[in-house]
């Protein structure tokens, strides 16, 4: 389940990412359905991947 963190509303790194037709428009179905953002779910499913992640490298958690 995600949650809302205020760490994402200072969000301002900007990257040029590219998605398929059908990634796209179920990240954009999923964003409106759940009325926030399309950066926002993006950077929550990111969140919610590496805090899963069981590879082998270290990730570290930072504070800010």
């Amino acid at each position: 389940m995600f949650k809302i963190e205020k760490s994402l509303s200072r969000a301002n790194i900007p990257k040029t990412i590219r998605f398929t037709d059908e990634l796209d428009a179920k990240l954009t179905k999923v964003a409106n359905g759940e009325q926030i953002s399309f950066n926002e779910l993006v950077l929550r499913c990111c969140q919610y991947a590496l805090s899963e992640y069981e590879g082998d490298i270290d990730i570290k958690e930072t504070e800010d």
